[in-house]
């Protein structure tokens, strides 16, 4: 595959990348090997953008991989990974953590990217303040060679892109809309993708997230990665892979050689909650025909998967997007 420029940075990544959070313990909870094994695969098959997050715990996914391919890092058969990472800290001091853990975890000098997770609404942002300013102080000291945001929302992805210093924008977006928030509200996919357009015409490097709206749209498989990797400022489309069957099937898009009308075998799939995201509301429950939604003792989501009949309906109504198919 070939790998392009991301925004101004001197980071070149392909044009698919594998987001990591889905082999780890909150999602489908892989062994240690096993998780490695297939970032390992996407390595070895051409994908060279890995990204990961301080809450997701999978840095030990990511160094058992790194390891095992050492060798052909040093011989050159193989070209280190581009890895994205990202914290929530919102202070100085536990943004700084956050980049000394990642970097000792993964044994690396410098990161290539690290973000703000997840921002909200412009009172988020400016409530890490100091966590901005720790990421441009390392950014500066050569820790981490490109900084910035990931977000749902677009209020604060159009606030992000005229930061001083910003480099990166890791944006939601998908062809339903599915998880795009205008502050507390439901946003429009179009309207995030006048934010995209115009934060890569000022040179920010933007990588998108959820083609696939947490699973959902895999039925519309070449259509959800269509419509992504058509917006104008999209330079990698990031997404949950967690088999080397899921690999083989996004490397085989993006080389152009998969087949017309291609729909992946989701029968062994089932619907989660990512207790991470969910913020107790109830839309879900209220909006699932087969009863199998609820909230539990703690206010959080949960599905009985012995009703659950795999429509999705609950995620398009889910403000968090926290209804997720693995």
């Amino acid at each position: 595959m070939d790998r392009k420029r991301l925004g101004n940075t001197e980071l070149f990544v392909t044009p698919v990348g594998m987001g990591v959070l889905t082999i780890g313990r909150t999602q489908l909870g892989l062994r240690v090997e096993t998780g490695a094994a297939v970032i390992q695969h996407a390595l070895e098959s051409g994908i060279n953008f890995l990204d990961t997050a301080e809450f997701y715990e999978t840095y030990p996914y990511i160094r058992h991989a790194l390891d095992a391919l050492e060798p052909a890092f040093l011989s050159g058969a193989l070209s280190r990974p581009i890895i994205a990472s990202k914290s929530l800290a919102p202070s100085y001091v536990g943004m700084r953590r956050a980049i000394k853990d990642c970097r000792e975890a993964l044994g690396i000098d410098a990161i290539d990217i690290f973000l703000l997770h997840e921002v909200r609404e412009a009172p988020d942002f400016e409530n890490r303040t100091g966590a901005w300013e720790c990421l441009l102080e390392a950014k500066d000291k050569g820790l981490v060679r490109a900084i910035g945001i990931s977000t749902h929302h677009i209020c604060a992805a159009a606030d992000a892109i005229n930061t001083p210093g910003l480099d990166i924008l890791f944006p939601l977006i998908n062809f339903r809309g599915l998880g795009i928030r205008k502050g507390a509200s439901t946003g429009t996919k179009e309207e995030m993708e006048i934010v995209i357009k115009t934060a890569a015409e000022r040179g920010i490097g933007v990588f998108s997230m959820k083609a696939f709206g947490g699973g959902n749209l895999l039925g519309d498989y070449t259509k959800a990665l269509d419509y992504t990797t058509s917006l104008p400022g999209i330079t990698s489309a990031m997404i949950g892979l967690g088999s080397e069957k899921d690999v083989d099937d996004a490397v085989a898009y993006f080389e152009n050689r998969l087949p017309a009308g291609f729909i992946p075998d989701v029968s062994e799939k089932r619907m989660f909650v990512d207790r991470g995201d969910c913020e107790g509301c109830g839309a879900c429950a209220l909006r699932c025909t087969s009863k199998a939604t609820r909230l539990d003792e703690n206010g959080i989501a949960v599905i009985d998967q012995t009703k659950c009949v795999l429509c999705g309906y609950c995620a398009y109504v889910c403000p968090t997007r926290a209804l997720i198919m693995l």
